[in-house]
């Protein structure tokens, strides 16, 4: 038999259910930081060709979907040509600590000439980012302290996660994070999403990880999923190059620039994690 006031009573609770998950992952956006954020991205200092990029990076919602505020000690995991770096280390000048968390120069060329390229941009604005204290994420079994044990807010990694995977040793990677974490603190995570209908390469070798591969690997080494977002999506990304990811803008890695520039950047992932005891 049919209660009349079964379906209206079920679709409520759904309703209910579905407002109580957006209530639980919604950022807190602090009105300060946010003004300051506007600012920053309008800012002079930053290199041209980065702000083309905004479009598919979403700076600014990125960084407030994860929480920030200006107040925060915050680590920004390899952070490459200091795409970020650019917006973090103001915003957190006067009244935060920015830790960017370098590969190891000897670890190859490669990463020496990134390191080098990455502190001559520093030293070039003392102003901005005198401030910003550099340390390494090296492969095992350096022990990597990004920042002092349980002195980070906020840990933020984006397009990283295929690397360490591609190294083989992404959990020493996520141990370093979550070292550096206080106890409920947010990792942050931005990466190339893979095709859920595909197996997870655990190399990555193409540059793709599987949204639920990537949750289920950083919730075992030790953390909680509390928020997803779509920020970062890009629906015309097919994933299926020969070059991988790296076909697709900044880099191009397969000719046709006209193709890949209609289809952007990849497709990524945003999810949000606090730090909870190691299993």
């Amino acid at each position: 038999m049919k209660l009349p006031w079964a379906a209206p009573l079920f679709s409520w609770f759904v309703l209910a259910a579905v407002l109580l998950t957006g209530c639980a992952s919604a950022p807190t956006i602090d009105p300060a930081t946010s003004t300051s954020l506007d600012a920053i991205l309008a800012g002079q200092h930053r290199v041209r060709e980065h702000r083309a990029r905004d479009p598919f990076r979403h700076p600014k919602e990125t960084l407030q979907f994860f929480g920030i505020r200006q107040d925060m000690t915050v680590v920004e995991v390899w952070p490459g040509a200091g795409w970020y770096t650019e917006i973090l280390a103001p915003l957190l000048r006067d009244h935060g600590q920015l830790y960017a968390a370098l590969l190891d120069p000897a670890a190859g060329e490669y990463a020496k000439n990134t390191v080098e390229t990455y502190r001559g941009k520093l030293q070039l604005r003392p102003d901005l980012y005198g401030k910003v204290i550099t340390t390494t994420l090296a492969a095992p079994p350096a022990r990597s302290e990004i920042a002092p044990p349980g002195s980070a807010d906020l840990v933020l990694t984006f397009r990283n996660l295929h690397n360490w995977m591609m190294f083989g040793w992404e959990k020493d990677a996520l141990a370093a994070m979550h070292a550096a974490l206080k106890d409920g603190g947010v990792l942050g995570v931005v990466a190339h999403r893979g095709d859920p209908a595909i197996p997870q390469d655990p190399k990555a070798a193409s540059g793709y990880v599987r949204e639920d591969y990537a949750i289920s690997m950083i919730e075992a080494a030790g953390f909680r999923l509390v928020g997803r977002s779509e920020i970062n999506a890009n629906p015309k990304d097919t994933k299926n190059y020969e070059q991988g990811v790296w076909a697709l803008p900044p880099n191009f890695a397969g000719g046709d620039e006209p193709r890949y520039k209609q289809i952007g950047e990849s497709d990524r992932f945003t999810l949000k994690f606090v730090k909870v005891a190691r299993p």
